[in-house]
């Protein structure tokens, strides 16, 4: 495939660059130390239109396509995979799920916020027993009249402490087992709804992961997104484009990686001479870039058929699968090109393999991505 870039994408691209260099880069050792949330950086982000990048503009959105997504949230990702995270579960999972399957009630209510950046979104699927199982849903909703009252706990939800809105996948019938899971929109503040446990993490600190616990939760039966019954659907639709978010956010993990690996070998000298002289160092570069532009080709190659409206579920858990594992091989290669530097903070390496590692897990394992390449290939 062709991949010129216009000069809209070009413009976005050194936009988020220099975003990223300016609002991300100064403190994101601290704000990873300390776990505290970019409130400014998001805000900011917002107002440039990169929380809701390819919704409609319409609705609120940059309504711009997927490849200009994944140019910003690389440029992103390079300097803060917190922040990254952020704006993919805004983008790809809460304004794409209701851009496509809410209602136009829902839109004007929910996404315009969302897709402008005035509002934070996150995605409720995972709980304590429904991880990579995500039909397992313990979770119930429970029609009264013209209400749903929801019972039940998430957890790893992203953006979860700080989001205004949950799109939440719950069981309405669980005789029907995956035909009888629903979705549906839950306002922060909600009585019954609380932020039950803020996790403790390796990686990606500063973007909050926690429990929702919902108690007697009574929303309006209007807020269900879709029909009652579609919600793993709704949940597994959406994760093919969350997918491509994540690789883009490994991708941007591994060309951190790379580039710093870079600077430190043509400045580190051993046998008086700079280690970039080193074979050695030069094959582990080598290899580096050649894995990155690999991932890269998959990540645009998704990008490009979602685009065009083609299926892209499989080509997004190729690019999810390979992208994340070149990301921690490439910032395991940087920490042992960096020697014993490598293990201090102060040279940013160590964070990126924290942040790595998630990359193999969040949005469907590796081993998940395996079960949807496999499967498409032998149906």
């Amino acid at each position: 495939m062709n991949y010129t870039f216009s000069e809209t994408h070009l413009m976005i691209r050194d936009t988020a660059r220099q975003f990223a260099q300016d609002e991300l880069a100064p403190g994101v050792i601290e704000r990873d130390e300390k776990e505290m949330f970019p409130y400014d950086a998001v805000k900011k982000m917002g107002e440039l239109g990169f929380m809701g990048m390819m919704v409609a503009e319409e609705y609120g959105g940059a309504g711009l396509d997927t490849i200009s997504y994944v140019l910003a949230l690389e440029e992103i990702g390079k300097v803060d995979a917190s922040a990254c995270v952020i704006m993919s579960v805004n983008n790809s999972l809460v304004c794409w799920g209701l851009e496509a399957h809410g209602t136009e009630e829902q839109k004007q209510k929910y996404l315009v916020d969302l897709a402008a950046g005035r509002k934070l979104g996150a995605f409720a699927l995972s709980e304590p027993e429904a991880g990579s199982d995500a039909t397992n849903q313990r979770t119930t909703a429970t029609r009264d009249g013209d209400s749903y009252i929801i019972n039940g706990t998430k957890n790893f939800i992203t953006n979860g402490a700080n989001a205004d809105y949950v799109l939440v996948m719950a069981a309405t019938d669980r005789s029907k087992g995956p035909r009888g899971v629903s979705a549906f929109i839950i306002e922060k503040g909600t009585p019954g709804y609380s932020v039950a446990k803020k996790e403790r993490k390796m990686g990606i600190r500063s973007s909050d992961t926690v429990s929702l616990a919902f108690q007697d939760c009574r929303i309006p039966a209007t807020n269900r997104v879709g029909e009652e019954g579609t919600g793993i659907k709704f949940a597994l639709k959406t994760l093919d484009g969350g997918r491509i978010g994540i690789a883009t956010q490994a991708l941007a993990i591994a060309e951190a990686s790379l580039e710093a690996s870079i600077r430190y070998s043509k400045e580190r000298k051993a046998f008086e001479k700079p280690i970039a002289d080193l074979q050695a160092i030069q094959f582990k570069l080598a290899d580096m870039s050649t894995n990155i532009e690999a991932a890269r080709g998959l990540i645009l190659n998704a990008a490009t058929l979602k685009d065009q409206n083609q299926p892209f579920g499989p080509m997004a858990a190729m690019a999810k699968l390979f992208a994340s594992k070149i990301a921690v091989e490439c910032a395991l290669e940087a920490m042992q090109i960096h020697g014993g530097y490598g293990y201090m903070r102060e040279y940013h390496v160590e964070r990126y393999l924290r942040d790595a590692k998630i990359t193999e897990i969040y949005e469907g394992t590796s081993e998940i991505q395996r079960i949807v390449i496999s499967r498409a290939l032998l149906h």
